[in-house]
């Protein structure tokens, strides 16, 4: 098992567990009863809610961390594995642009422009 591996399997893990941790998170529209103030009656469901955003965000930095990370291909220098992309080959020297015919001028003004036949189309028959 490379380090790769083992950052991808870390990755997969946080992406689960943001995904649950974000489902488990409840509405934050109170309805009707964050009118009367009685939203923020228990102190523990408050807390709970503290909590459960702190981990959420917390997969959340460790998921995009990992993303970029794993995207730059960052951990093939640090022996990556098999996988690892390799370089690009060398840009190589083409010489110059291949030469365009002479006749592509723009048609002048006075020139007619060409048509298309008119040839009637024949409707189709219902049979």
């Amino acid at each position: 098992m490379t380090i790769t591996d083992l950052v991808q399997i870390i990755w997969s893990v946080s992406a689960a567990g943001l995904i649950v941790f974000v489902l488990l998170h409840s509405p934050k529209g109170d309805g009707l009863g964050g009118i009367g103030g009685q939203a923020q009656l228990f102190t523990s469901t408050k807390s709970a809610e503290q909590t459960l955003n702190r981990i959420t965000w917390m997969l959340f930095v460790v998921f995009i961390s990992l993303t970029v990370v794993l995207s730059a291909g960052w951990l093939s220098a640090f022996g990556g594995g098999a996988d690892a992309v390799p370089p690009a080959p060398p840009i190589e020297d083409l010489g110059a642009p291949p030469e365009l015919p002479s006749d592509l001028s723009a048609p002048s003004e006075s020139a007619p422009l060409e048509t298309p036949a008119e040839t009637p189309v024949e409707a189709p028959t219902a049979e």
